[in-house]
């Protein structure tokens, strides 16, 4: 089976809601998809950095025992594993406040096998932090040399407000490097302070990839890519109990949905069907829609069992 792997950032995600702290639950942006990925039966390994310390013990637990690789989990015998508080206000969106003791950044890792079209999950400051920019990018450009699909989620945080300029470079190598780019509203109302797709695509994407998704809360996704094509998607309604962990189960769940398609590198290179981005959006939506309502940031345990059923009845449907 294909596989996918993940790197970014583990974190703990402490959750609060009227200043009161409701839950704590392992967490981090491409950690978060990829533990989605796992439960529904997708081959996944993470490529991430913890503490030596109980939180850290238990973030590669967790991975583990929801099928990931912790392989190439860096361990820093000396710090303490990153903390993040989410306070959600009456819409159930998180502000964040993130607090990290890795004085001395390194991700140290041996790489995994990448084989034509696995998939690499990229995105947030992890990807452009200039301290380990150096590592990432190599590994970045590795698996696309070895014939990787690459996705990537810009997923900038206000909280880097004050260093776009210096990650600038960085994020435009990412855009080059990647097959799909995903930003959300926020992260282009921070990084150039626009929330038209269409102005987003054709001034600061479109020379890089042709392929861009934009997701902006409940309101509709909007696909733009090669041939002209641009399209809206109604997001699914849902009784949102917690937005935190949204974008993480869309990315997730587009990759399933490119699993479950058998859709390759050379079929992106050449451009996708409308039938296929149909597909992938439509799934997702609902891993999006089932993180959404409740207080994980992960898809429930019961929705990856029936997503693993339909992947494998995919799959070899396909090698008939």
């Amino acid at each position: 089976m294909r596989k996918v792997i993940g790197i970014g950032e583990t974190v703990l995600d402490i959750i609060f809601r009227d200043e009161q702290p409701i839950s704590a639950v392992p967490g981090g942006s491409t950690f978060n998809a990829v533990v989605s990925l796992g439960r529904s039966g997708v081959k996944c390994s993470m490529i991430s950095e913890t503490g030596n310390d109980r939180v850290g013990r238990n973030i590669i637990h967790f991975l583990e025992e929801n099928g990931v690789d912790s392989s190439n989990i860096n361990v820093y015998p000396e710090s303490k594993s990153p903390l993040s508080l989410a306070f959600l206000n009456e819409k159930n969106d998180a502000d964040y406040i993130f607090y990290k003791d890795h004085p001395n950044d390194r991700i140290d890792y041996i790489y995994p096998d990448i084989h034509p079209d696995d998939i690499v999950l990229f995105g947030s400051f992890f990807a452009l932090n200039p301290v380990i920019r150096p590592q990432v990018f190599a590994f970045l450009n590795y698996a696309r040399q070895h014939g990787a699909i690459l996705y990537y989620d810009i997923n900038f945080r206000s909280s880097h407000r004050h260093e776009v300029m210096k990650t600038t470079p960085n994020l435009l190598e990412n855009l080059e490097l990647a097959d799909i780019v995903r930003g959300s509203e926020e992260d282009f109302d921070v990084l150039y302070k626009k929330n038209d797709p269409d102005v987003i695509y054709r001034s600061q994407i479109s020379f890089y990839t042709k392929k861009f998704i934009y997701t902006r809360a409940a309101e509709p996704v909007e696909l733009r890519a090669e041939k002209g094509l641009s399209k809206q998607y109604p997001v699914i309604a849902t009784k949102t109990v917690s937005t935190i962990g949204a974008g993480d189960n869309f990315n997730a769940g587009f990759i399933y949905g490119l699993i479950k398609n058998g859709i390759t590198r050379q079929e992106i290179d050449n451009g996708l069907a409308e039938a296929q981005w149909d597909s992938v959006i439509q799934n997702a939506l609902e891993f999006s829609a089932e993180c959404c309502g409740s207080i994980s940031n992960h898809v429930s345990v019961e929705f990856g069992l029936q997503k693993k059923k339909e992947l494998e009845q995919a799959l070899l449907a396909m090698e008939e």
